[in-house]
């Protein structure tokens, strides 16, 4: 797919607003309860995102697959404000935590723990409805400081998936992590229910899959077929230079405390909204205008 350099078309923001590791520990600003996460949500909505991207903790602070919780958030969110849910089909690691201790008195975690098959399968029992799920395009080794684990993401879990959240009426978004994990689409298209304009996740700076370089996510976008939608997910420090990039050729954004922990070096983002604010006053400024919600939904197909 070309990137167009010269686009004027409407900005698809995606908040991500908790992710599946980091804690208040990392950041006092990450949003942990459904109440929390609902208030985020609606800040975020109010400063230009259109798509909340959610995962959920119990009350220890670590990732839960507890319908309950994500029942609580998904509600009080649709409570508060418009914006479309969606929810990430991984739900998250549990951080096992170690003995040694950093210079800063924080301890390491020694090993991570992701959920089973079963436990991401169960998401789609959420009530209400979520608008969107994300699927994963492969199997890889998620390393993180924290410690690693296998990500599986077999090709038979998510024909399963993907065909389970059609029959719901949800809406997919694809996360890639490295170019094979394109052509695993590809053939999820033919021996699923997937079906093209596709909306890819081009997920950058995870240790296991690509490093977040400009090469990578223009290889990337090269390999998606045309007619397709795609934002860019970069984590850590290239999180800006790489998003406002992706912004530049065409794509759709995220931003969020699940993908950056700081405004700016040495500086920890105060809020969600925050993140959001900046993207929006640079979206502005390359002339391109942020989706309402409702210009969301119709761009992705999504029921109003």
């Amino acid at each position: 797919m070309k990137p167009n350099l010269l686009s004027d078309e409407k900005v698809i923001i995606t908040a991500a607003i908790t992710g599946g590791i980091q804690g208040k520990w990392a950041n006092p600003a990450v949003p942990i309860t459904a109440e929390e996460q609902a208030q985020d949500a609606l800040e975020c909505y109010n400063a230009g995102a259109s798509i909340c991207h959610l995962h959920v903790r119990g009350e220890d602070g670590q990732n839960t697959p507890d319908l309950k919780v994500y029942n609580k958030a998904v509600t009080l969110i649709k409570e508060k404000c418009p914006i479309i849910t969606q929810i990430g089909n991984g739900i998250g690691a549990w951080v096992e935590w170690g003995t040694k201790v950093s210079s800063k008195g924080k301890k390491y975690g020694t090993s991570i723990r992701m959920a089973t098959l079963e436990e991401r399968l169960n998401l789609l029992n959420i009530e209400p409805v979520p608008d969107m799920y994300t699927i994963n395009a492969g199997t890889f080794e998620f390393r993180t400081r924290y410690g690693s684990h296998l990500f599986d993401n077999p090709m038979d879990f998510n024909r399963k998936f993907v065909n389970k959240c059609y029959k719901r009426g949800c809406g997919i978004e694809i996360e890639v992590y490295d170019s094979g994990h394109i052509n695993n689409i590809f053939d999820l298209v033919d021996v699923s229910s997937l079906k093209p304009p596709l909306h890819f996740s081009l997920v950058l700076g995870i240790n296991g899959g690509a490093p977040a370089t400009v090469s990578n996510l223009t290889h990337l976008v090269d390999q998606i077929p045309e007619g397709s939608m795609w934002q860019v997910v970069t984590v850590g420090r290239y999180n800006l230079t790489l998003t406002t990039i992706a912004m530049c050729m065409g794509g759709n954004i995220r931003t969020g405390l699940e993908d950056t922990l700081h405004y700016r070096k040495g500086k920890l983002v105060q809020s969600n909204a925050q993140l959001v604010a900046r993207m929006v006053r640079l979206a502005k400024e390359l002339g391109r205008e942020p989706a309402t919600v409702d210009e969301a939904k119709e761009m992705l197909g999504l029921k109003s």
